[in-house]
């Protein structure tokens, strides 16, 4: 039994012990989520009774492969933006090229980003890039807080040793840093810039916590909408609130269709009156295509040799749909043929992240479903990519006072700060087929052994 299976079944066996019988310590911990924020629709934002445990050999090994794609992807962003025939493999929206041409200030690809991770079987495979900064960070480390000094949680440490991952910290240093090397030198104000569905009454409580550990760090921070923002003689504000960081909680394209090119915050962005963090030339990686130009083997072949290993060991090949002909391995293949020969090892998946379009996974389809998903994908941009099997894993669960053990999917989310990994997330929710509303974050700790 490895140590991570050893541990798994320890934490199971002894929070179904006699001393755990009442229950009383889960009330706690949803007493403690609730006065600090981590409800959502009436529910706890972790809707699991367990830790997601990581070995350190496992997190040193994803922290390699993410920092070495991190640095394959800004290469490849540098040779599309260099290359026009690259750059419209991406797909981009005409705005979104513009945008992508504004220098942000800083050198890097993106200040914060994250990578959806599936750690399964000690294979390690990423699926997609999201660098409009790594949502659920304030979350994320709350969580550890409250669990590691959880009653179970104290008895487990007895026997292993759990280390903490902290990832606010590290997004302000990102966030300072940036500042810094865009030329700024007064002591910034920090506004989170995010959208409002029409049933919300305040800034998601996400975000609050996030300006109250930027508050607590002396840097004067707000949640603003984009609706709230003016620019007037070089100032971006909030009515009297200056701003001088934007920490950008919003999409392009979901920027795009709802403002113009003449919005104040584009217009301060591009004067370099604030400082944005993530800059919108991050939305190339945003785009699933990214992962295209990565596995085409031309492109492939001008990475260095790390990066190429990390490339073909680490990214599902896919492709942009396209009635085309393309490579697959050393082959030469027609795309359209090629997706409907192979259903049950490939998916379709929207280009863009923010997409309300649908995902269709051939193995859960029939052939003739298959048909009319290419051929709905041959008109809007998606990519197809190969099958990556799913992380799963057995969580015990707490509804209407019963805890019982249920298949929860696994997707690690590795937090990247200046082209470094310096924390990680998991997002669990139930494997069973059919739609579910149990999902959400589970506190993560890396694992070793006390002995």
């Amino acid at each position: 039994m490895t140590l991570l299976d050893e541990a798994v079944t320890r934490y199971h066996r002894l929070i179904a012990g006699p001393s755990y019988q009442d229950r009383a310590w889960v009330e706690d911990l949803l007493a403690q989520m609730r006065a600090r924020h981590l409800f959502a629709g009436g529910r706890p934002i972790c809707p699991v009774l367990r830790p997601h445990f990581v070995t350190r050999r496992q997190y040193s090994g994803m922290v390699r492969a993410a920092e070495a794609l991190y640095s394959a992807m800004d290469r490849v962003r540098q040779i599309a933006l260099a290359n026009p025939a690259l750059l419209a493999r991406m797909e981009l929206l005409p705005a979104e090229k513009m945008l992508a041409a504004i220098d942000p200030g800083y050198p890097y690809l993106a200040v914060t980003s994250l990578l959806d991770t599936n750690l399964h079987n000690g294979s390690l495979r990423f699926t997609e890039c999201h660098a409009e900064g790594p949502g659920d960070v304030a979350y994320a480390d709350t969580l550890a807080e409250i669990f590691y000094d959880s009653k179970p949680v104290k008895e487990f440490r007895k026997r292993y040793k759990l280390s903490k991952l902290s990832g606010t910290k590290r997004l302000l240093h990102a966030l300072l840093a940036a500042y810094k090397l865009s030329g700024k030198k007064k002591y910034p104000c920090i506004a989170i810039v995010e959208f409002r569905h029409p049933f919300q009454t305040g800034p998601s409580p996400e975000y609050v916590l996030l300006a109250e550990h930027f508050r607590q760090n002396g840097f004067p921070a707000e949640v603003v909408t984009p609706d709230q923002l003016s620019y007037r003689n070089g100032e971006l504000r909030r009515g009297d609130f200056l701003i001088d960081i934007v920490y950008r909680r919003i999409s392009a394209q979901e920027f795009l269709v709802r403002f113009d090119l003449a919005h104040p915050l584009l217009r301060a962005y591009r004067d370099r009156a604030i400082c944005m963090v993530n800059g919108f030339r991050t939305e190339i990686v945003q785009k699933k295509a990214i992962f295209g130009l990565l596995t085409d083997n031309e492109i492939l072949s001008k990475l260095p040799a790390a990066e190429r290993e990390a490339v073909r060991e680490h990214i599902p090949w896919t492709r942009l749909v396209a009635n085309a002909k393309t490579t697959y391995g050393d082959k030469t293949i027609d795309l359209p043929e090629f997706i409907l020969n192979n259903r049950e090892n490939l998916s379709l998946r929207p280009n863009d992240p923010t997409s309300e379009l649908q995902r269709y996974n051939g193995w859960e389809m029939a052939s003739p479903a298959w048909e009319r998903a290419l051929k709905a994908a041959m008109r809007t941009p998606y990519v197809v990519q190969e099958r990556v099997e799913a992380a799963t894993a057995v969580y015990p669960v707490y509804s209407q006072g019963e805890m019982d053990m249920r298949p929860m999917a696994v997707d690690l989310q590795p937090y990247i700060f200046l082209g470094k990994v310096e924390s990680c997330a998991c997002h669990v929710e139930e494997a069973t087929p059919g739609f579910s509303t149990l999902g959400g974050i589970a506190p993560t700790f890396v694992l070793e052994s006390n002995s």
